[in-house]
């Protein structure tokens, strides 16, 4: 119980560190700038429920897509532990990652199926960091993956809804700073990633 309790937390951990609703918020906020009030929480549901699909759908098909391209468990480790650590270089570079977030978007047509849901939300980092949590993982931690992302998608789609009211409480620079930590946690997810890909390719 206790191991599953602690996989839990790893979990949520993760997931929370690589979609970070908060440091979100405002880049929510710039997208629908122009969009009546109305219609920013029909985008943000939309944008959840895209993105949660996507996820699952990678959780789901992951092992046969390791097949067809014939990818080791090794080298997925490496190379996505890789990507989860240059995501959270930048975050604590204080820049938006290039592979995790857009920065603009021509008009609000599709906001929520892109930018939003695709990268913002399911980019690379966190489809690597979901497949890397049910790699040789038995049915009650794949189920306690897709329970868990659907918790932080909820957390995001209510984030989303209430950004305005969130912006005035915590303030640009708390976000910031919470940006800079959750950059720090996924930079130390992607390093064990990596170690980890390490010890299985010379059976350490």
């Amino acid at each position: 119980m206790n191991d599953l309790l602690s996989y839990t937390l790893t979990v949520f951990t993760g997931f929370f560190a690589i979609m970070n609703p908060i440091a979100n918020t405002p880049i929510f906020l710039g997208l629908v700038d122009n969009v009546k009030p109305e219609h920013r929480a029909k985008i943000a549901r939309t944008a959840c429920l895209v993105a949660f699909i996507i996820v699952v759908s990678f959780i789901f098909l992951g092992k046969y897509i390791f097949e067809l391209f014939d990818i080791t468990i090794p080298a997925f480790k490496i190379t996505g532990g890789i990507l989860v650590f240059y995501v959270g270089f930048e975050m604590l570079m204080s820049k938006k990652s290039k592979v995790q977030n857009a920065d603009t978007a021509d008009d609000d047509k599709g906001i929520a199926i892109s930018p939003l849901a695709i990268p913002i939300l399911a980019g690379p980092g966190t489809i690597v960091t979901a497949m890397n949590f049910v790699t040789k993982a038995e049915y009650i931690h794949i189920g306690i993956v897709i329970a868990t992302f659907a918790f932080i998608i909820l957390l995001t789609y209510i984030a989303f809804v209430l950004s305005e009211r969130i912006m005035k409480i915590i303030g640009q620079n708390m976000i910031d700073v919470i940006g800079k930590i959750m950059g720090l946690i996924i930079a130390i997810i992607g390093t064990g990633m990596i170690l980890e890909g390490i010890k299985l390719s010379f059976n350490l």
